[in-house]
């Protein structure tokens, strides 16, 4: 009889059309954070043809699922992201996650009951901007995985496993002031747009003064109406970001004493606000990596000889930071545009792209197969999942 490795890896080939076609569905859609209906309901849709168990929605998010099969007692997780970015559509390739998914997904339930599996498509909304995983985790959606893991399309000309990503931490200040006509009684003004311009010069003097790890941006939401009012409202939008998570909340408070500064200087009260939640640095288990590594090497990949990446976020990093998980990227061949831009977009329904799902979900299926096999590690794992503490109970950071 055929190994499980086999019968995996060509129940993902049968579909390999289908998974295409997916892909390529998925991309036409193109709907962005929270707005994933469509996208969410043709995910489903294949999902239920190949007899997994559909619970739609979760979370208390109207465009997130989970899609089930098999009884036993090592939980896989297996997440698709499927949003899009605006304007530029899927131009990170969440069409080729949230394929490569349901790719692994249907090749491990070729070899759930002999394994052991039970094997869970978790359907996220909102990596872009949103968090997604973020809420789902802290709604109780991992609690019961043994593992988690997806894979993340790019173009690094060959296939980085152990991949790093960035925590982020995404706020907004409103500086408030007092109006007053510009010409007439300037000094009856409170000016809400100079205690932004204070806050931006010292965060542009922070800059030289932080690690090389670390990243700020920021942009004036609404700095006023008119040339001929003080403006009384000023909205900026900000974000930290840094492998490292303690790193991350000092970056933060020196960021926000900036901005403070701005307050002080003229005189205007100031509030800050999250926007969105918060990014856990990603941590890759190696007890994973190793397997989808060697997986990679069988489907005849290059294995990228590098540390991490060298910036970019994911709400996957707060998943990581619950349960063992990996997040490796596998590469788009022949594209030459980076992420985040209209050519990545195009190159996300190339054949290159098109590989890159089947690819990823055939390594994604033998990762776990490896996992589920060894006998130790198998065990090791899911006395880890037994004696985890819920994320709903609270988990530090």
């Amino acid at each position: 009889m055929p190994s499980p490795h086999h019968r995996a890896t060509q129940s993902v080939l049968q579909i390999r059309e289908r998974l295409t076609r997916l892909s390529h569905d998925i991309h036409g859609l193109a709907e962005t954070s929270f707005e994933e209906h469509r996208s969410a309901a043709r995910l489903r849709d294949e999902l239920a043809d190949a007899g997994f168990a559909i619970t739609a929605p979760v979370a208390d998010l109207p465009t997130a699922f989970t899609a089930r099969y098999g009884t036993g007692d090592f939980v896989v997780g297996i997440c698709a992201e499927y949003d899009a970015l605006p304007e530029i559509g899927h131009a990170c390739g969440h069409n080729v996650i949230a394929t490569a998914a349901v790719g692994a997904a249907i090749g491990l339930a070729a070899v759930a009951d002999e394994l052991g599996l039970t094997v869970e498509v978790v359907g996220t909304p909102a990596e872009e901007h949103g968090g997604g995983k973020v809420l789902m985790l802290e709604r109780g959606c991992f609690d019961h995985h043994t593992v988690a893991l997806m894979v993340h399309p790019g173009t690094v000309d060959a296939d980085p496993v152990e991949t790093a990503s960035q925590g982020v931490a995404r706020f907004a200040v409103t500086f408030t002031g007092r109006a007053a006509h510009a010409a007439a009684a300037p000094t009856d003004g409170v000016n809400a747009a100079d205690a932004a311009v204070v806050a931006q010069v010292a965060v542009g003097l922070l800059r030289q003064q932080v690690p090389a790890s670390s990243r700020i941006g920021l942009f004036v939401r609404d700095g006023g109406q008119a040339t001929n009012i003080i403006p009384e409202r000023t909205v900026v939008d900000v974000e930290v970001r840094d492998f490292d998570l303690e790193a991350l909340h000092s970056l933060r408070r020196r960021v926000e004493d900036c901005f403070s500064a701005g307050a002080l200087a003229t005189g205007c009260q100031m509030q800050v606000e999250e926007t969105e939640p918060l990014y856990a640095p990603l941590r890759q288990d190696p007890r994973l990596a190793g397997p989808y590594r060697d997986a990679v090497r069988a489907l005849g990949r290059r294995l990228a000889d590098t540390g991490g990446l060298t910036g970019g976020s994911t709400d996957m990093g707060n998943v990581s930071q619950h349960v063992p998980a990996i997040h490796p990227m596998i590469d788009v061949d022949g594209s030459g545009a980076p992420p985040h831009t209209r050519g990545f977009a195009d190159d996300a329904v190339s054949p290159g792209g098109d590989a890159a799902a089947v690819d990823g979900a055939i390594a994604m299926a033998q990762t776990i197969i490896e996992a589920a096999s060894d006998a130790d590690l198998r065990a090791e794992l899911i006395a880890e999942q037994t004696t985890r503490t819920p994320f709903t109970e609270g988990v530090p950071a």
